[in-house]
């Protein structure tokens, strides 16, 4: 029996037809292939401009937005035997996982580095098979991450590294009179990766049912993660240790929300992702993409860019059945019996339903379980000269003013427009340069930085109705004080940049806006609060809408970053498919497992004999 449900696992997604159920496909999981660095042929997968003609007949699905989560449901989908569409607003496909290269340098404006991508990890099979095994990560040092709080004498630094026993050993080291603290911090960590499916499968399951269990508390009694998930952070881990600095530690990896505001379970969840290693993908972030585009269209379908999506056609039953894009000056219809959007729950409702539909009750209910997510600001750094002249590391730096998160935050974003940047409380570096292996062979001689913080959108709203490039000289010098702040703060800890830039772009909620589609620039879309991880409210919102035939995918779904909005598209695959891909996933990693066991144990024997 075992066997058969292999055979039948490998013939849906190691073969990529679920069309033949008796006979299983050769695997489409093959060895990577040569790098393609020719930015003509990538261009042509990445750049693909939109035309009627290019337009595969007869589609099953239509995607808008190609970010990973859009692109991961369009190529589970593909791989079913459906015929896909994705539709991207912007002239190059990849939402956050793009990057863009500007004076020879190339940045990237999303993926700064990803976890639990171990060989035979669950995220690690999904991305084998929605590249067809032709995206490669390298692993980077095991020191990744190093955070810095407080300023001048009173500046401490924290280094947090990866390995299974290493991260807790190395953070005891650094806090010994918190070590209670920590082993009690990293068992929730433990449930947190081992449990956090339990949540997810509340949006799988029929809905009367996900509420019931959780209604009457068998949920709880199941399964500590349904309690966990709807506990704030800062509460936590005061029960925890007073220890300031560990409380920072504790929630780090910001992402829009303070402590007080953010799921303990999330954010343990985020120190976990990278406990078995961090990575970046060989190439650079683009390359996630580039493949998964190219896995699309071998099974018939296509990704088209500069194609913005107007409207969502809604019939008199109120099912969709297509889309509109502006063209030029005209829209074109285009149908298919299922509509993906991965643009975002606030752009789909608000936006592209018609205005008879975007105020139906059902609607406004969903819309009211979130809100919009806090805006991203990011400057671009490149530098003539390589990480060692430098003095640049692939280590990423989090630098805190205080460690007071919560007051910090708070105070921050309720500052006036005048007095915002010059009291930025925190900020978070990364070098993608140093990070990617072949960057060397790609933009030799070249380095590249990018700084990120959170902001407020109403800072930046007086342009909004500016165009792109051309926002007058008030708004360059507003965002220039942003960026200057920002700059001076990295070069104290890497002072030989300064005299080294040759290029700077800074981005703000309005460019996100306009490149992304991200709604008030918010790069995490909707915000992450502790409000959407309260059991019931995950379980209220699915991948499906009040809208019949359309489905939403991406970071709205569970959770923010590339893993959540992948996580997104999975899950969106499988309601639409009516068939949780999450199994087929799970028996062929263990069979990919058994594999490696056998052949460690060949290897073994070999030595021996």
């Amino acid at each position: 029996m075992e066997k058969i449900i292999e055979e039948s696992v490998d013939a849906h997604w190691i073969g990529g037809n679920t069309n033949s159920t008796t006979t299983v496909l050769p695997e489409s999981v093959r060895p990577p292939g040569p790098r393609e660095f020719d930015q003509k042929k990538r261009d042509k997968v990445l750049k693909q401009g939109f035309s009627l003609d290019k337009v595969p007949q007869d589609l099953d699905v239509i995607v808008i937005g190609s970010g990973i989560g859009g692109l991961t449901a369009g190529a589970t989908l593909a791989k079913a035997g459906k015929r896909v569409l994705v539709l991207e607003q912007h002239d190059q496909a990849g939402g956050c996982c793009h990057t863009y290269i500007e004076k020879g340098f190339e940045f990237d404006v999303g993926l700064h580095y990803i976890g639990q991508v171990h060989e035979n990890s669950l995220l690690r099979v999904a991305f084998d098979q929605i590249t067809e095994g032709q995206l490669e990560f390298h692993k980077l040092n095991q020191h990744f991450d190093t955070i810095q709080i407080g300023q001048g004498d009173e500046k401490r630094e924290y280094t947090i590294f990866s390995g299974k026993t290493e991260m807790k050993a190395h953070l005891m080291k650094q806090f010994p009179n918190d070590t209670e603290a920590i082993e009690t911090f990293f068992k929730i960590m433990k449930i947190s990766a081992k449990k956090t499916h339990y949540l997810a499968t509340l949006k799988l399951i029929p809905q009367w049912v996900s509420l019931f269990l959780l209604k009457s508390g068998i949920a709880n009694l199941m399964c500590p993660v349904f309690r966990l998930s709807g506990t704030c952070a800062t509460d936590f881990v005061n029960t925890l240790t007073s220890n300031k600095d560990l409380h920072v530690i504790f929630s780090y990896l910001f992402y829009g929300v303070p402590p007080n505001d953010s799921s303990i379970l999330i954010n343990a969840l985020l120190i976990h992702h990278y406990k078995r290693g961090a990575y970046y993908p060989k190439g650079g972030a683009s390359e996630i993409p580039f493949h998964i585009i190219r896995t699309i269209q071998k099974y018939g379908g296509n990704c088209l860019v500069r194609a913005p999506v107007s409207q969502i056609l809604v019939d008199g039953k109120g099912a969709a059945y297509g889309v509109k894009v502006r063209k030029g000056q005209e829209d074109v219809e285009i149908c298919a019996p299922v509509v993906i959007s991965s643009c975002g729950i606030f752009t789909t409702f608000q936006k592209l339903l018609p205005p008879e539909i975007q105020v139906k009750h059902e609607i406004q209910e969903r819309l009211n379980m979130m809100k919009c997510g806090r805006g991203s600001f990011l400057i671009f750094s490149g530098f003539d000269g390589t990480e060692e002249e430098l003095g640049l590391v692939s280590t990423n730096i989090w630098l805190f003013k205080n460690n007071d998160m919560d007051k910090s935050m708070d105070d921050f974003f309720t500052l006036s427009k005048e007095e915002a940047p010059d009291n930025i409380p925190m900020m978070f570096i990364t070098v993608p340069s140093a990070k990617d292996p072949e960057a060397k062979i790609r933009h030799p001689g070249k380095s590249c930085m990018t700084i990120l913080t959170m902001v407020k959108y109403e800072w930046f709203e007086e342009w909004k109705d500016t165009t792109v490039r051309k926002r007058g000289d008030e708004y360059y010098n507003y965002k220039m004080r942003f960026a200057k702040n920002l700059f001076d703060w990295a070069c104290t800890l890497f002072p030989k940049i300064r005299d080294k830039l040759v290029f700077q772009d800074v981005a703000t909620p309005l460019t996100n806006v306009h490149y992304l589609g991200a709604q008030r620039g918010a790069m995490y879309s909707a915000e992450q609060n502790l409000d959407r991880y309260h059991a019931e409210a995950v379980a209220r919102t699915t991948c499906n809408t009040p809208v019949k035939n359309l489905y939403i995918s991406g970071q709205d779904v569970f959770s923010c970053g590339i893993a959540g909005a992948l996580h997104g598209g999975l899950l969106c695959a499988s309601t639409v498919l009516g068939h949780i891909v999450y199994i087929d996933l799970l028996l062929l990693k263990k069979k990919l497992k058994r594999r490696k066991a056998r052949e460690l144990s060949r290897l073994a024997k070999k030595k021996l004999a």
